[in-house]
């Protein structure tokens, strides 16, 4: 009995063995790690100091204004771009490009008189440069792992993530309120540096023969591909309706001050999804003896909706945080089965283009799901708002589910994209 439940046990452990087995992968993984906690300390400060300058909250949010156009064309582009130079090299030239943008809000917090139009065309840059990079650096994760590793490597890069939105945040707020917003940009300059400096250390990652030279007509192809797989449309689709209907965060500031009156408490309102998520990768171990990947996906989005509708009625903040932290576990299981697809079943010769297409979807759901949890909060009240979108994301997912049925009969050991991929690589 006990060795039976020990080796349960032992099947949830997050999988190491892509950390042990690859140094590519390790690369990758403390240099995004980096890269990412600096990011988050940027992503306090930067809002905080545009709002000090100026005293307005919409000049706060027109950031996001100022990035979109940004992401959609140079995310497309950049996933072109990761089909067809070497990917090494582009990871260090954005990586360039990004160090010399972050030294420029450090510059700025120098001044006598920092400029705000300053901070929105380093804003709108650095979307530039993020957008070439990002497809290129998902892109390369399955070329550093073996073929049955993806999933753990999947998870572990994840984690690695979710301890970044945890800490960067809490050093952000630490860093702004003691020494100031330069040393707070000077920490995200550095992680920038140090991440760019690892990344050219990997090893050398070409394109392959008969690549398609970055074009509206190679843009497209990406999207026709995406389009005809119908299990690749289905991941970007119930992500998007999830993250659309069903995304809270905007109405944390109002449910925790004027609806459950702790407003002390808010920053475990914006930390309780990154717990649950955290969680969800420590226990992750289970996820390779997954097959049926799809219906894993469709299961875990019904999930997050799910605990966001129950967190809406909740009689006290406790309840709200312990539901909320539910739904960003949901929500890890659904990001680690829709990146094992990817990873497992797309040639390496569309990874790019399509991990620019995957990067729009789960930057578009969340914006527009924030604008719609605010209007429909402005019209009926929070707690509506939020239960609604709960309630509206499981009906959505469960019709696209309907919709695209090979979703869910998805079987990763059977599906001839992931058999071809698995050969080619038991081949290579």
């Amino acid at each position: 009995m006990l060795a039976s439940l020990g080796t349960r046990l032992a099947r949830l452990r997050v999988d190491l063995t892509p950390w042990r087995g690859s140094r590519d992968f390790r690369i990758l993984l403390v240099a995004g790690s980096v890269f990412f906690l600096g990011g988050m300390v940027g992503y306090v400060a930067l809002p905080y100091q545009l709002y000090q300058l100026t005293g307005s909250n919409f000049a706060v949010g027109a950031m996001g204004l100022v990035t979109i156009v940004p992401l959609v064309v140079f995310g497309l582009y950049g996933g072109a771009l990761a089909d067809h130079v070497e990917r090494r090299k582009l990871l260090v030239l954005t990586g360039l490009a990004q160090v010399v943008i972050s030294a420029l809000m450090v510059v700025n917090t120098l001044l006598p008189n920092p400029q705000v139009w300053l901070i929105y065309v380093c804003g709108a840059l650095n979307a530039v440069a993020s957008s070439l990079q990002r497809p290129s650096r998902e892109a390369l994760l399955p070329r550093v792992v073996r073929h049955d590793e993806i999933p753990a490597a999947v998870a572990l890069s994840s984690l690695t993530a979710q301890v970044g939105q945890l800490a960067g945040p809490a050093l952000g707020g630490v860093l702004v309120g003691t020494v100031g917003l330069t040393w707070a940009f000077s920490v995200e300059l550095g992680g920038i540096v140090f991440a760019t400096l690892l990344y050219a250390r990997l090893g050398s990652y070409r394109a392959g023969d008969g690549t398609t030279a970055p074009s509206l007509r190679a843009i497209g192809g990406g999207i026709v591909y995406a389009y005809r797989r119908k299990d690749l449309l289905a991941t970007y689709l119930v992500d998007m309706v999830g993250m659309f209907l069903a995304m809270p965060i905007v109405l944390f500031p109002a449910f925790a001050t004027d609806i459950l009156k702790e407003p002390k408490l808010l920053g475990l309102l914006y930390s309780a999804e990154a717990i649950g998520a955290m969680c969800a990768s420590l226990t992750s171990g289970w996820a390779k003896h997954v097959h049926h990947q799809g219906r894993a996906v469709v299961l875990a989005t019904m999930g997050w909706g799910a605990a966001v509708g129950i967190a809406g009625p909740a009689p006290n903040i406790w309840f709200a945080i312990v539901f909320f932290a539910l739904a960003g576990a949901a929500d890890m299981v659904s990001v680690l089965f829709r990146s094992v697809i990817w990873n497992q079943t797309i040639p390496d010769e569309m990874r790019g283009r399509l991990a620019g297409i995957e990067m729009l979807g789960y930057s578009l759901g969340p914006l527009g799901g924030q604008a719609r949890s605010g209007l429909v909060a402005d019209l009926t009240g929070v707690r509506t708002a939020i239960v609604s979108g709960g309630v509206l994301c499981v009906v959505g997912v469960v019709g696209t589910a309907a919709w695209l049925r090979e979703f869910w009969r998805y079987d990763a050991r059977t599906d001839e994209h992931a058999v071809r991929e698995r050969e080619l690589r038991a081949a290579g």
